[in-house]
């Protein structure tokens, strides 16, 4: 007689797992059986002269509504061995872990540092984004446009701002990871960092090895430490410890300027802080042209935030409760002080604990995963998505990217990654956005271009509600008519970024754009209208004109 034990998905109650007893029980050569439903496991005891296991594991998976999943090995000195290993626990991992689990792959999650649902629910888009906006709800209960309007202002609470910011988070981080991963029947999950002792195996924290057929990385980033002397000796802030301070900062010095940097001084600066932001390159938005740059800065001085660009730092101290940044602006220098110093300068990848050099995985010069168009790195059954690979560091590009890995590396789908087409935001008021190339882009790569820009005092909706801040830009191919870009700025400008996405994905010519119908009084007509600009004046234009 033999004994086997099976993992069994499926069973939602103990009746289901007494049903799987019984009809296992008919069957000639099972001596005994025991389903536990709470274990979703089931031990058989059985004759192998007269059955196999696998004519056991067949009848649970043909004659019954539920799955072996495996089976269970009783030798605890071997190691583990899985279809697929994701480490990470971010958007990348989560969209892998769907679809491993859609494939039939028997998998393992591993995850260390933050929580699981990683950066984008726990430290990064969803807290700063209720932040964003609180400090617009708190903006305009104190300004109007409107001459017969007189806001009175808003009491604002700061420690209950991030109090109901956390339970956000801790709500969203349950339902949208956590129990969602607790609904896959094929996942399993382990904590701990992950580091490879060979091509098919990985050392969890030093101690637990697990081993599968292929891998995916999927270990994000975080930010990126200039190396400004007395930097690391003063209490400085990152997105990690920013968005929990429940005691709101008088004055705070922000070190960069790029996304996250713009969106975080505007917000804080409404809800009542000080804020100085400083930034090395010549303009915020570095990777930008000018005219954007220009435009989102000009708004942001006007509102009050301290913008200062083109720097040398030379020093960071710590004087009393304040920070102290000594820095130098065309052959002078200037002290900058405040309460706080937040870090925002950029990212770097979490590639330092993986052990690469153990099965030389090759790494880019800044430790970014180096991969080919189908998310494969050099290791044949090893992949990587998301933000530790030198693709576009946005969330939903790290769940395609994890999505795609897993299509490719078991069903040889072949897909390759494509962000021709890639809408992105900047969620400052007004935002900023783009969708393609830029025409310094265009430039670069030898493609005609021509530019057409639209101001928005010349559409309807902006005059309307006496806010024309911000413009379009679209950039097209002349001898094709087919739109190359955009870049906007503009109040909820990010809506307009789809429309122009599907134009550049579908080849739709930028004609077809200014003939299509757009709603009267809609900031989509501003689309239309830039499109007309190619080729007519629109300011002479009545306002529904074609």
């Amino acid at each position: 007689m033999e004994n086997i034990k099976f993992e069994i998905s499926g069973m939602t109650c103990d009746t289901c797992a007494t049903s799987i007893e019984k009809h296992l029980a008919a069957k000639v050569g099972i001596v005994s059986g025991k389903v536990s439903y709470p274990d979703k496991k089931g031990e058989f005891a059985f004759d192998p002269d007269k059955i196999s296991k696998d004519e056991i594991r067949d009848i649970i998976n043909k004659e019954t509504h539920y799955r072996v999943v495996r089976e269970i090995e009783e030798n605890p000195q071997r190691i583990k061995k899985y279809d697929l290993i994701i480490i990470g626990g971010g958007s990348a991992a989560f969209a892998a872990a769907i679809k491993a689990n859609e494939l039939g792959l028997l998998t393992l999650m591993v995850n260390g540092g933050l929580p699981i649902g990683g950066t984008c629910v726990n430290v990064g888009c969803v807290p700063s984004k209720t932040l964003i906006r609180a400090a617009e709800s708190i903006h305009k209960a104190s300004y109007s446009p409107f001459a017969g309007v007189k806001p009175r202002g808003a009491n604002v609470d700061f420690k209950k701002i991030i109090q109901q910011k956390k339970e956000l988070v801790s709500s969203l981080q349950q339902y949208k990871y956590v129990d969602i991963l607790n609904g896959l029947d094929l996942v399993e999950q382990e904590t701990g960092f992950a580091g490879f002792a060979n091509e098919h195996t990985i050392t969890v924290d030093g101690k637990t090895q697990y081993s599968a057929l292929k891998f995916l990385i999927a270990t994000g980033a975080t930010t990126k430490i200039p190396a400004i002397p007395g930097l690391t000796a003063v209490p400085y802030l990152t997105n990690r410890s920013l968005f929990d301070l429940e005691e709101q900062p008088v004055s705070m010095i922000i070190l960069g300027g790029g996304y996250i940097a713009l969106e975080i001084a505007q917000a804080y600066h409404r809800m009542g802080t000080k804020v100085t932001l400083l930034q090395r390159s010549g303009h915020v938005l570095s990777k930008q042209t000018a005219d954007v740059a220009e435009e989102i800065t000009g708004h942001l001085r006007d509102e009050g935030v301290n913008i200062n660009t083109g720097l040398r730092f030379i020093e960071v101290t710590q004087s009393g409760n304040n920070i102290r940044i000594l820095a130098e602006h065309n052959g002078e220098q200037q002290t900058f002080t405040a309460q706080k110093i937040l870090v925002s300068t950029g990212i770097k990848p979490n590639t330092d604990k993986l052990g690469a050099g153990q099965i030389g995985l090759e790494l880019t010069n800044d430790g970014h995963i180096k991969v080919d168009e189908h998310l494969q790195t050099n290791i044949p059954n090893v992949f990587a998505a998301g933000d530790c690979i030198n693709t576009p560091a946005y969330v939903y590009t790290a769940a395609y990217e994890g999505n795609m890995a897993v299509e490719n590396a078991f069903s040889g789908a072949g897909h390759s990654t494509d962000y021709t087409s890639m809408p992105w935001v900047v969620f400052t008021d007004p935002q900023v956005a783009g969708v393609g190339m830029n025409e310094e882009e265009a430039a670069r790569q030898g493609i005609p271009f021509e530019v057409s820009t639209l101001l928005l005092t010349a559409v309807p909706r902006n005059l309307a509600a006496f806010d024309t801040r911000g413009f379009v830009k679209l950039i097209r191919n002349p001898e094709t008519d087919k739109l190359l870009g955009a870049r906007i700025v503009a109040v909820e400008g990010s809506e307009l970024t789809m429309e122009l996405s599907l134009a550049i994905k579908f080849g739709i010519p930028v004609n077809e754009l200014a003939k299509a119908f757009h709603a009267y009084l809609t900031l989509s007509e501003s689309v239309k209208l830039a499109a007309i600009g190619f080729g007519k004046d629109v300011n002479k234009l009545s306002c529904c004109a074609a």
